[in-house]
């Protein structure tokens, strides 16, 4: 099973990911993140001097895609999440589950001016992180599949689980 978990920057993906994989402790699962096939820094398109990692030219998708397909083959579960995990129509087609972790924008920047992993970020990046997941971290339009969830509240993992598993955790 392929699963796919979408959102913006600090919404919840990675935690959600690695929850929904303990939820199946007999099954072999692997968590890929589209961060990890990010393209060398060099290769990455500036904005405002600054490294965009938020426009899809940053992302190999080839790579991401090529990994989703190796690891199925290894895996009982694969869950790929990341904030423009749905971009490419080629790699939609390879999801059996999709998940799509909302939160609005003052949560998004709250959580953001928060987040030092990388180092503060001034503010205009901070919006301009928003508007690139406006742009290209949505889900499929008219995809009647996608489980959307409420990523400003802590996860009903059981529910969700059911959700993507089919059965009752």
């Amino acid at each position: 099973m392929i699963v796919a978990i979408g959102g913006c920057s600090n919404s919840g993906k990675s935690v959600l990911a690695k929850k929904l994989a303990e939820t199946q402790p007999d099954k072999k699962s692997v968590i890929l993140c589209q961060d990890d096939f990010t393209k060398p820094k060099p290769e990455i398109p500036l904005f405002k001097n600054h490294t965009d990692w938020e426009v899809p030219e940053s992302i190999d998708f080839r790579k991401l895609k090529e990994a989703i397909i190796e690891n199925s083959g290894k895996f009982d579960i694969v869950i790929a999440e990341g904030l423009m995990i749905y971009h490419s129509p080629d790699i939609n087609k390879l999801f059996d589950k999709k998940l799509f972790v909302n939160i609005d924008k003052e949560t998004f920047f709250k959580r953001k001016r928060n987040d030092l992993r990388w180092g503060k970020e001034p503010e205009w990046y901070i919006n301009h992180i928003w508007e690139s997941f406006l742009k290209y971290g949505q889900p499929p339009e008219n995809d009647n599949e996608i489980i959307f969830i409420d990523g400003t509240k802590e996860f009903n993992i059981q529910e969700i689980a059911s959700k993507v598993f089919g059965k009752s955790q």
